[in-house]
């Protein structure tokens, strides 16, 4: 049966679209944009007052899968990702095992095909067992679906190692995706270095660690001419470091997650009284105000290319300890859009078609995978929002297994209307 979403305000920014229009999807695919549509056998959708945009594009999201179904399953996480409007992710290698070699990847497709909601692309990892010391048999990555290779969670800290990888990627022409990070320079750290983790008693953790390690591998991809992307950008220094390599014609680009732009470090000491909320703990970590007004600028001025959520859930236990022992990272796949609109549309850093660009088009571009527009004779991937309706970030309405979100009790804008997923309605 057909589907025709009607009436609803149409922002597809890789088409420079955004009028009052009606989306005809037939077969899984964009059948027809256009006013007053017509179709017999139609399931409507009314999308009046409310935006039909193409589906949003995660580059960065955490499974746990396989081996840590405890935190998240493909069902539930892809359920977390179509709640949030996200029609694909692209799931991440850190897993155990890690996502090295064709069996294990052969058997995570085979769990996504069985449970998945949304399409998920997964991301190889660059060695095997992710410990740097042998690479991972990459072409076979590639052969399986792998859009690209990481080190995220783990970072490279050899730049030898570093190297070759990025000639043996180049040569398979598969992007990697980079968490740039000195390990020496924050172990038994817990917050940003500064002000606040002084106030706190914490061990800070210091900008240096990122930037020096992106810097020594931007000299390493302009060298290999392999082509780089920059995961969880968070500090001032990173974005300059982004801009300048840009400007020297190095093959990279970068994401900023909503959390990085929407929280400074000062949320710890805010009402006066430190908080050692373990739901505020992520790596990178929440910068400071002049960090964020950084990655704000660098996704206004393009030096940011993605917004990406790095959706990382864990279960309680491991969040409800000491500050200094809980686990890095924050639930993301279901605020990401609400935190979009509220801290980059609303206060006119973006304007709304430029917001989604950096969910749709961009990562599709940055990752070569197909979606991220409404062009004809595409895929089916759409989201309906309300952008004016608020909802409340409640344990209650997650989807995901995990609730590891300092957003928790939250009003937020962007209600999810409807998701469409190569033409089924998944929402």
């Amino acid at each position: 049966m057909d589907l025709l979403i009607h009436s609803g305000r149409v922002i597809d920014p890789a088409n420079n679209v955004d009028d009052t229009l009606d989306v005809l999807v037939r077969d899984g695919v964009i059948a027809e944009i256009g006013r007053d549509l017509k179709t017999k056998k139609a399931k409507a959708i009314d999308a009046t007052g409310q935006v039909v945009a193409p589906g949003l594009i995660d580059l960065h999201t955490h499974l746990r899968v396989p081996g840590q179904e405890y935190k998240e399953t493909v069902a539930t996480g892809t359920r977390a990702a179509a709640a949030g409007g996200f029609t694909t992710v692209c799931c991440m290698p850190n897993t155990s095992p890690p996502l090295h070699s064709r069996e294990v990847v052969e058997s995570l497709k085979e769990r996504i095909a069985a449970e998945a909601v949304v399409t998920v692309a997964p991301v190889g990892a660059v060695s095997l067992d992710l410990r740097h010391e042998n690479l991972s048999e990459m072409a076979a990555l590639k052969e399986c679906g792998c859009i690209g290779v990481s080190d995220d969670a783990v970072p490279v800290q050899d730049p030898a190692f570093m190297r070759r990888v990025f000639q043996y990627a180049s040569m398979l022409e598969l992007p990697v995706f980079l968490h740039c990070e000195k390990k020496t320079l924050v172990e038994g750290a817990a917050i940003n270095e500064g002000r606040v983790s002084t106030l706190l008693g914490l061990k800070g953790m210091p900008r240096e660690a990122c930037e020096i390690a992106l810097a020594e591998n931007l000299i390493l991809a302009k060298y290999t001419g392999c082509r780089i992307h920059i995961l969880h950008v968070s500090t001032r220094g990173e974005v300059e470091l982004v801009r300048r390599a840009k400007s020297e014609g190095v093959a990279i680009s970068a994401e900023a997650c909503p959390h990085h732009f929407a929280l400074s470090d000062e949320i710890f000491v805010a009402d006066g009284t430190p908080s050692y909320d373990t739901n505020l703990k992520m790596n990178p970590p929440l910068r400071t105000p002049d960090d964020v007004e950084a990655v704000i600028e660098g996704l206004k001025n393009g030096t940011i290319d993605a917004i990406a959520t790095d959706h990382a859930p864990h279960a309680r236990h491991e969040k409800e300890v000491e500050f200094d022992r809980a686990l890095f990272g924050i639930t993301g796949l279901e605020t990401a859009l609400g935190l979009t609109l509220r801290y980059l549309v609303e206060p006119g850093h973006l304007s709304l078609s430029q917001a989604l660009s950096k969910l749709t088009s961009a990562p599709a571009r940055i990752a070569q995978i197909s979606g991220g527009s409404l062009t004809v004779g595409n895929r089916a991937d759409l989201v309906v929002f309300d952008p004016a309706a608020e909802w409340a970030v409640t344990r209650d309405r997650t989807q995901s297994k995990s609730d590891n979100t300092p957003f928790l009790g939250s009003t937020l804008p962007g209600a999810v209307r409807a998701v469409i997923v190569a033409g089924r309605q998944v929402i």
